[in-house]
């Protein structure tokens, strides 16, 4: 597999950002939840590395936003 794709959503009552992938034939998946997309991003990495064995690691990884932009005021 060359690319996963995550979606995306902010949850409105936390303002935390989740993103979710599921794994082809119902074979598990990965969530997870963060404050800023920094912080996210940091830990998709993490979350992707170790779902998948060695070698089996996606090249890319790609956010699907459901809500639309995901963009925060600074």
């Amino acid at each position: 597999m060359d690319e996963i794709t995550f979606a995306v959503s902010r949850d409105e009552a936390s303002g935390s950002l989740t993103v979710s992938w599921d794994a082809p034939n119902g074979l598990g998946g990965i969530t997870t939840q963060r404050k800023d997309l920094g912080d996210l991003q940091a830990q998709m990495v993490d979350a992707v590395a170790c779902h998948f064995d060695e070698g089996e690691i996606p090249r890319r990884i790609r956010l699907h936003s459901v809500d639309g932009p995901i963009l925060v005021p600074v």
